[in-house]
């Protein structure tokens, strides 16, 4: 079966208006920024986005943000998005918060298989509404369901033919559990290798779970925030 794809427009074809989509990565760090700019070019509609963070005004998530691509953002951090701001005060946004140990949770469940979980996160809040709780040990817990998507799309530092992901630092955050909890999972690499290439102990992502891989280039790594202290 042959997993390579020559670019990010080819490996996400198929995604229509309406799909559910993970999207790797933690803050700006490890983000599939090709396949974003694809999805973007591509005008899919009404997207629902599951991510630890929305991007910024002029990048990541905040493309599709701009062009109102996406209908629904699921995510634990959002502070760092004008537009994100806006389009949720003005109605034009649908937003489930997600405390970040439940949502990096809940993609996991998804990928082993397991359909929910009980967590104390949440609990007595708006967030615990309208879901079952029970009490463990005389303490209160909210039930959280897996997390699935139609489509995960993560971004690998390298990768073989086969389908085989090697990440790097904080790129691992969430992108080998959402490999793992999609239906279908897209990997850009910067750099793909032929199978035997890679070291086996440093595999993150088995072959098994990743359906369709291409090379990227010239990835600008945004910084979310520099901090620069002043020599005196």
């Amino acid at each position: 079966m042959n997993k390579v794809y020559q670019n990010a427009g080819e490996a996400i074809h198929d995604i229509r208006d309406g799909a559910t989509i993970m999207l790797g990565g933690f803050g700006l760090c490890g983000i599939p920024e090709e396949s974003i700019k694809a999805l973007v070019q591509k005008g899919v509609k009404n997207l629902t986005c599951i991510s630890n963070n929305a991007g910024v005004d002029d990048f990541g998530l905040g493309f599709l943000l701009r062009t109102k691509q996406i209908k629904k953002m699921m995510s634990s951090y959002v502070g760092e998005n004008a537009e994100f701001e806006r389009q949720l005060l003005s109605g034009e946004l649908e937003v489930d918060l997600i405390p970040q140990g439940t949502l990096a949770t809940r993609i996991q469940m998804a990928g082993m298989g397991i359909p929910a979980f009980f967590t104390p996160a949440g609990y007595g809040t708006e967030i615990g509404e309208g879901k079952e709780h029970r009490s463990f040990n005389g303490k209160q817990y909210l039930m959280e369901e897996a997390l699935y998507a139609d489509y995960a799309i993560v971004k690998a530092w390298k990768g073989d033919r086969y389908g085989n992901l090697v990440f790097r630092k904080t790129t691992r955050n969430f992108s080998t559990s959402m490999a793992k909890a999609g239906l279908i999972t897209i990997a850009e690499v910067e750099e793909l290798v032929e199978p035997g290439d890679l070291d086996p102990d440093h595999i993150h992502v088995a072959s098994v779970y990743v359906h369709r891989i291409f090379q990227g280039s010239q990835y600008e790594k945004r910084i979310e925030r520099k901090t620069v202290r002043l020599n005196n």
